[in-house]
């Protein structure tokens, strides 16, 4: 699995709120989430970026609330992948359930700059700045995590083992 798209950079402390903001849970419709996504920290996020495109964070993004809605809010905005210094716990693990690749490295977050173009090889765990020419290490992806990812969550994921 890989991925390929310009990097979108934020820093430390990201948290579920400004991810998505709360006055927007009223509603589960993916496209709408999408559409507010990012909009406290950056209003111009859903405007600037294009499908496949990479959030870049420092440390503890995706912190605060449990809610489910924040991966899903940057999935369906046409975000690939997001690479930080560190995810919170709670957004680690309801990313991979939606079907939203992660990545954690430190070097990478801190070498990559708004708009450098970034290539992720999902098996191997390399992070390419195609920008610079410069190459970062990740935790590989393992397989059944990946297939989380192209069921697109677990829940479909659940759907294609009960349809077989």
């Amino acid at each position: 699995m890989k991925f390929k798209g310009k990097a979108w950079v934020y820093g430390d402390n990201v948290d579920t709120d400004v991810i998505i903001p709360a006055r927007y849970l009223n509603t589960s419709d993916e496209a709408e989430l999408a559409k507010h996504c990012m909009e406290d920290i950056d209003e111009n996020f859903i405007k600037k970026i294009k499908p496949g495109d990479m959030i870049v964070a420092g440390y503890n993004f995706g912190s605060g609330s449990s809610r489910e809605h924040a991966p899903i809010a940057i999935k369906a905005s046409g975000i690939s992948c997001v690479i930080a210094k560190s995810f919170a716990r709670i957004f680690y693990r309801n990313s991979f359930n939606m079907g939203l690749p992660i990545f954690e490295s430190v070097e990478a977050a801190e070498d990559i700059k708004d708009t450098d173009e970034i290539e992720i090889d999902a098996d191997s765990g390399i992070i390419k700045n195609l920008t610079t020419n410069k190459e970062y290490k990740s935790t590989p992806i393992p397989e059944f995590m990946q297939e989380l990812i192209a069921s697109n969550g677990l829940f479909g994921y659940a759907k294609k083992l009960l349809d077989k």
